[in-house]
């Protein structure tokens, strides 16, 4: 079947982000409306307010592709995970988790409270069989095409079983997101000599090594290279993976503010900028994180999406639009088929060669 003809179901949590439910409902018609996105969706929050967002634009919406769930609670960004799952079953993330769980929605957008969605992903989805943790993937822009960062958060005390899975993980991202066949896996590290890196990075590397049936692995890269477009999935724990990506977006908005500055020092500047307009449009939309926002969490009997916060429509539309892609490349059971291969491989590997 083309994947373009898989029916897919996505729930979407309209009150988890810091801008509401009309955020949503304005990536949700930019993702429709722009990016040509055909998907039933689920929008679970304050009733009322949805149907009246909706309302404004009602010529262009399908009504028998909308179903709205009515929710009378909300996550707040700095409430306890385990505390706000127990006590605050009627929100909008725990019913939307809820539906994905009975089959009742594919897939799970959400731009709420991080702790909550992974810990309420993990207790009510489970993992998959032979994965220990989940893992938070995301795309990154490169000197040539975009590339697969994981993990960016979701574990960061990692043991190198969870290293290898987040290899796999991120091969099949990549498959589905970035249409690679074959990604060349990169093991984030301080150096590329063989035995520099720290006992996670070396025992994980020589596990890899022996993966070649299962993944495609480059070998070690270091901090230079991650935006050099050689590699499509980089691998590291969540401790490294968040701080390298909140750098790399503070980085990025650091350069933007600073070529504006200078432009605007004097009219000759001014005048070169107005004419490379363009120019300057295209490198902010190459760089912008709304082109990829999302990042799935990756490992689970289910399909959950985390986008930023503070996510604009347009980067909510896209966090739909890649929700779509993960259903319809029916990732979930070709990342199994994969994690029973390397689980196998890896277990001769240790009956074989005891420490």
């Amino acid at each position: 079947m083309n994947t373009s003809e898989v029916s897919c179901k996505i729930a979407v949590d309209t009150m988890g982000g810091d801008k509401g439910p009309t955020e949503f409902i304005r990536g949700f018609l930019y993702a429709t409306e722009e990016l040509g996105l055909e998907c039933d969706f689920t929008f679970l929050g304050n009733a009322r307010l949805i149907e009246r967002l909706l309302k404004v634009r009602k010529h262009s919406i399908n009504p028998a592709r909308i179903n709205i769930h009515h929710t009378t609670q909300v996550i707040d960004m700095n409430e306890k995970p385990i505390y706000a799952l127990k006590n605050k079953k009627d929100s909008s993330m725990v019913q939307a988790i809820h539906l994905v769980r009975e089959g009742n929605a594919d897939a799970l957008v959400s731009c709420g409270n991080t702790g909550a969605l992974m810990a309420g992903g993990t207790l009510r989805l489970r993992p998959l069989e032979g994965i220990g943790r989940p893992a938070l993937g995301t795309i990154i822009p490169t000197k040539k095409n975009p590339c697969v960062l994981i993990d960016v958060g979701a574990n960061p005390e990692s043991t190198p079983e969870n290293l290898v899975h987040n290899a796999i993980l991120g091969s099949n991202y990549a498959r589905s997101a970035l249409d690679i066949d074959q990604p060349r896996v990169g093991l984030l590290t301080i150096g590329t000599e063989e035995g520099k890196g720290n006992n996670l990075i070396n025992t994980t590397h020589l596990h890899l090594q022996n993966l070649s049936n299962v993944i495609n692995y480059a070998g070690l890269i270091e901090g230079f290279q991650v935006f050099e477009g050689q590699i499509d999935v980089i691998v590291c724990d969540g401790f490294v993976g968040n701080v390298l990506l909140k750098a790399s977006e503070a980085l990025f908005s650091f350069v933007g503010a600073t070529i504006k500055e200078e432009l605007s020092k004097n009219y000759q500047r001014k005048i070169g900028a107005a004419l490379s307009k363009a120019a300057f449009n295209d490198m902010r939309t190459r760089l912008s994180p709304d082109q990829h926002a999302g990042a799935p969490l990756l490992g689970l009997k289910g399909n959950i999406l985390k986008s930023h916060g503070s996510s604009n429509y347009i980067a909510i539309g896209n966090a739909l639009r890649i929700a779509r892609e993960l259903v319809t490349h029916d990732m979930i059971d070709s990342i199994q088929s994969d994690i029973n291969q390397a689980n196998r491989i890896i277990s001769t590997h240790l009956e074989n060669n005891p420490r």
